[in-house]
């Protein structure tokens, strides 16, 4: 299930939104939408993955979406993938390439409050 944890309800903060275990046909359009009331909401959206052990095309998919639903209302959206598999799984379609992709919660938020931590692409 997703759980979209708000800073504040105002837009203009940032907000985590927990994804599940497993992302497939099943519950990526759920997903789907859930980011994109997410992106309607903040302008900076993290996708914490950290309990995600595997995510197939079509979550992978869903994301790539949310990707260009943030671009073009210059939103941040930030994945937080510490899984090797669901890593491989973004590198196979040269996702990871596009999306920004760190290895923590904690990490994402760094570089939202100032820090420097930086990207990790697998």
């Amino acid at each position: 299930m997703v759980d979209a944890q708000r800073a504040t309800p105002t837009r203009g903060e940032w907000i985590v939104v927990t994804l599940p275990a497993e992302i497939d046909i099943t519950n990526a359009r759920r997903l789907g939408g859930e980011l994109g009331t997410a992106l309607a909401s903040a302008t900076m959206v993290i996708a914490d993955m950290s309990a995600t052990t595997f995510c197939d095309s079509s979550g992978i998919r869903i994301l790539l979406l949310a990707h260009e639903q943030a671009a073009a209302a210059a939103i941040d959206l930030r994945l937080v993938v510490p899984s090797a598999a669901v890593l491989r799984a973004l590198a196979l379609v040269g996702a990871d390439r596009l999306l920004p992709v760190y290895p923590s919660l904690q990490d994402a938020l760094g570089t939202a409050h100032g820090g420097s931590a930086a990207a990790a692409a697998g």
